[in-house]
């Protein structure tokens, strides 16, 4: 006897939901579902069951897509901060941002003018960075010219999103089930930056009126104190004490991994160990990455990578610097010092003056994850598409993995990054 398969997409979340709950209280088909869900309407349905009865695994089956646009990036952080994000953001490394709106919190004659220095340096050494590089990496004779130009482009974002305050504006796309929404729409509300309590509510309110059934929760004061206290506290990953850019640990026995050999040996290239070895423990890596990388490996959900507070204290990531035009270098390394104690002395605290700090500055920050996840960050991010200052990150984690299990085979690219074209066919264009 086979199985019977059916795909039913034309439904609303709600209905969705619905039509998989019945499933634990009835034997009847699937197919005999869809006549109930269009006959009484998953409305009543979600009501009784989800919200009265706090069956939240029926939310778990009914998703939905928001699009978020006009948000600054530490807002875009505060929405990915979540082990059960999925969803897409722009990308610094592909699109120009010089005409993006900035979130100005303080809004104050000093705020401006620091925000409009590092936009003008932004803009206005792209031309050179150009032709810098245009230079050091001459165009070959069987290299096509647009593809050439464009891989020039996105060299120049990488050397250039190091100047943009984090105050700049994105947009993304978070796509979540019912009940996940729900619980991070519940800490959201209470983070430290008004900016992200607004899209919060905002968010909330657009489900509630799409979704009423499902976003008709009761708010109950011990729980909306005791959120209210994880936002104001642990939003954020404070270090007050780096000792080094770079350090690790782990308590995975080896003689315990030991018994899953042949699972490591055998596994082949672009191929994930089976979840289960996560059992097995945690490594967990303390580095320094400046943030605007951090934004690319905070992406990696299975596991824990904490949000770090963005300051001026560990200094502006020397990568950037060191890709300039010697001129320009000089200009920027001015900025910099002129701008750290501008912002040092803005009349707020320092989750907004966040909004005024560049990118390109280094944040302290912490990731944890389980085995079969390590070594899937590490391969993929230590490949050479990769930004060259998480690159070199995902390289020492590489290490650190072969120091604490040397019969651990990865399949990381090693190699010292070069010039590659690639990254100009790496594109999503009309047919």
């Amino acid at each position: 006897m086979s199985a019977n398969i059916f795909i039913y997409d034309e439904f609303n979340p709600e209905d969705t939901a619905m039509m998989q709950a019945l499933y634990s209280r009835s034997p009847l088909s699937v197919t005999e579902h869809v006549e109930k869900v269009k006959n009484a309407g998953s409305g009543k349905f979600m009501e009784k069951f989800y919200v009265q009865y706090g069956h939240k695994s029926i939310a778990d089956c009914g998703s939905t897509t928001i699009f978020i646009e006009g948000i600054s990036m530490l807002g875009d952080k505060a929405i990915q901060d979540w082990p059960l994000y999925s969803g897409q953001e722009t990308s610094t490394r592909y699109i120009n941002m010089s005409k993006q709106p900035i979130v100005d919190p303080i809004n104050t004659k000093e705020s401006k003018d620091i925000l409009k220095k590092w936009m003008n340096f932004y803009v206005n050494n792209q031309e050179n960075v150009k032709e810098y590089l245009r230079k050091k990496h001459p165009k070959k004779k069987d290299q096509e010219e647009s593809v050439y130009e464009k891989t020039i482009t996105a060299r120049t974002f990488d050397i250039m999103r190091g100047f943009l305050p984090a105050g700049i504006t994105t947009q993304l796309s978070w796509h979540t089930n019912l009940r996940q929404a729900k619980d991070k729409l519940s800490l959201l509300r209470h983070h430290p930056l008004k900016e992200v309590k607004r899209v919060a509510e905002n968010i909330y309110s657009n489900l509630q009126e799409k979704y009423p059934n499902s976003f008709s929760h009761k708010k109950y004061e011990d729980q909306e104190e005791y959120h209210n206290y994880i936002g104001k506290n642990y939003t954020y990953y404070i270090k007050k004490e780096v000792e080094s850019d770079f350090s690790y640990s782990s308590n995975i026995d080896a003689q315990e991994l030991n018994k899953y050999k042949d699972l490591i040996q055998k596994r082949p290239e672009k191929t994930n160990l089976p979840h289960f070895l996560t059992e097995l423990g945690n490594i967990v890596f303390d580095f320094t990455l400046d943030f605007g990388s951090f934004r690319d490996i905070q992406r990696h959900r299975n596991g824990t990578c904490r949000m770090p507070l963005l300051t001026t204290e560990l200094d502006f990531n020397s990568w950037y610097l060191e890709q300039l035009p010697e001129e320009t270098r000089k200009k920027a390394n001015i900025l910099i010092e002129e701008q750290t104690k501008k912002i040092k002395n803005l009349d707020t605290n320092n989750n907004y003056k966040q909004y005024y700090t560049a990118m390109g500055f280094n944040v302290a920050c912490r990731a944890s994850y389980g085995l079969p996840a390590t070594i899937y960050v590490i391969e993929l991010r230590a490949g050479k598409a990769v930004h060259p200052t998480l690159r070199k990150v995902a390289h020492k984690m590489d290490k650190a993995l072969q120091t604490l299990f040397p019969e651990i085979t990865l399949h990381s690219d090693l190699e010292p990054s070069s010039w590659d074209i690639k990254r100009g066919s790496q594109d999503i264009i009309e047919k």
